[in-house]
């Protein structure tokens, strides 16, 4: 019995199959090899074709199907991530009207502010949890004033997610709580879709998909696709997340006060919440996560830093040693003693930052000293800089009630490195535990749940394979007094 899971990223779709019994990854395979297009055709403008995605998936199944020939005809059940944010318009034949404006485009951001200002601050943080900013919400909301007579065709809107979905069952159109809360379509307070973003924008609520369990028979493979894919037909798809609060069921964070984390080319902490609550200044995001279910609240707070691997591999670039690894970067950097004898680096070079409330700090170098400081010393302070930064947005989570003992991550990127992880533990108090699995797989294990293969993610995970443990260091004053002077320089 396998499992099929796919994750519709926005530089690729990569597909996974299970074996549901092992746990073991029986072949992966993405599509394409180089970074997919996004259309930009003003600046601050991003969006991707509906239809890329689909082929994509397409592609990356047939390379799964020359991987683990005969694997594709035993799946039992699909589970879908996605990148979060995106609007998809489908009409009533489920024919995309337009391309999908995806999560980095900034167009909608005077849409949000407005609608914040006009249904009033508190009222959109008690209801919706954060402020409409940039969401799919206000994104529709350009659509509607700037393209009314494509608006005017629209059947439904949906996230990327549940457009692969749609395509796969044939024509379903469905989508989560999670996926609402992410598009700032969903009223915490009142448990349903949000009269007022709805009455605010205009938009008449038949808009809005079918609404599903995250973790259920949503719908199933049609006979066309099945046909196409290799897949049997009536497979269920029986999960979609998108991606942070799929990266965080890939590590079986399910809990309240556990984190999942990842160190990419940009950081996210992205942790579970039980209780409805925000943050009054809007510096984190909160969603439903996975596994929200009334009367059990489960919350996802996502703090996202845009200056984080960035950094890193601009100091491998242009301070390092020339041809030098990571690794041996990494190895330079321990020379040096904690604090990096004074040196603060500030990692925010890479635009506004919203644990920042949106201001945009720039990178920038603390307390250098021409006669002690080296290439090893820039290379150790900005890496504790990044995990500073995790630190400081981690602090807004503990004040929003959430207790934070246990740090996930998949072991790679930022987390690689022995001096990232034993600072973030040293300065957070929490222990840092590696893993090996990414969202594709993730999914293929959601899609076990819904199937009801697994009785719960605790079952479902049983076989993820742990990597390493990092506990917080017995001594931790040298790493706290770094921290201090980092703050300060922050300002």
């Amino acid at each position: 019995m396998y499992l099929l899971g796919y994750d519709i990223g926005t530089s690729s779709v990569k597909a996974s199959v299970v074996d549901a019994q092992t746990g073991q990854t029986v072949a992966s395979a993405q599509y394409p090899d180089a970074e997919a297009p996004i259309i930009a055709k003003q600046a601050g403008w991003a969006e991707q074709e509906p239809e890329m995605w689909w082929d994509e998936l397409k592609e990356a199944t047939a390379r799964i199907e020359a991987k683990a020939q005969g694997a594709l005809a035993k799946v039992s059940a699909i589970g879908i991530s996605y990148q979060m944010h995106g609007l998809v318009c489908v009409d009533k034949e489920g024919n995309a009207l337009r391309p999908s404006i995806i999560w980095c485009d900034g167009r909608a951001v005077p849409y949000g502010n407005k609608a914040f200002d006009t249904i009033g601050g508190e009222k959109c943080l008690e209801h919706l949890l954060n402020s409409p900013g940039n969401f799919t919400a206000a994104k529709l909301a350009w659509v509607k004033e700037n393209e009314p007579e494509l608006f005017a065709k629209i059947d439904k809107i949906m996230l990327p997610g549940d457009y692969i979905a749609m395509r796969l069952s044939g024509g379903d159109k469905k989508t989560t709580i999670s996926g609402l809360s992410e598009g700032m379509f969903w009223d915490f307070k009142e448990n349903c879709v949000s009269k007022d973003i709805m009455e605010h924008f205009g938009f008449d609520e038949g808009i809005i998909a079918e609404i599903v369990p995250t973790f259920s028979v949503q719908s199933r493979v049609c006979d066309a696709v099945a046909a196409e894919l290799g897949i049997p037909a009536g497979t269920p798809v029986s999960y979609r997340g998108g991606d942070q609060p799929n990266n965080a069921l890939s590590l079986n964070v399910m809990k309240p006060g556990e984190i999942a984390a990842t160190g990419g080319t940009s950081g996210v902490v992205y942790g579970v919440l039980g209780e409805v609550n925000y943050d009054p200044k809007s510096r984190v995001n909160t969603f439903a996560h996975v596994n929200h279910n009334q009367p059990d609240t489960r919350l996802g707070v996502l703090l996202c830093i845009n200056g984080t691997g960035i950094l890193n591999a601009w100091v491998k670039r242009t301070i390092a040693p020339e041809g030098i690894s990571y690794a041996e970067m990494n190895d330079l950097a321990e020379s040096v003693p904690v604090g990096a004898e004074g040196l603060s680096i500030i990692p925010f070079g890479n635009g506004a930052e919203r644990v920042l409330q949106n201001e945009n700090p720039g990178a920038s170098i603390h307390g250098i000293n021409f006669n002690i400081h080296k290439k090893a010393h820039i290379i150790r302070a900005a890496q504790e800089g990044i995990a500073f930064s995790f630190a400081y947005g981690i602090e807004i989570m503990q004040k929003m009630g959430m207790e934070i003992k246990t740090i996930k991550a998949g072991h790679a990127n930022l987390f690689l490195s022995p001096l990232f992880r034993r600072t973030l533990a040293a300065v957070t108090g929490a222990t840092i535990e590696l893993y090996e699995t990414d969202g594709s797989v993730g999914a293929a294990y959601g899609a076990g749940i819904g199937a009801g293969i697994y009785k719960d993610s605790d079952d479902a995970f049983k076989t993820l394979k742990h990597i390493a443990t990092e506990a917080p260091v017995a001594d931790t004053e040298a790493y706290k007094v770094a921290y201090e002077l980092w703050k300060k320089a922050l300002g």
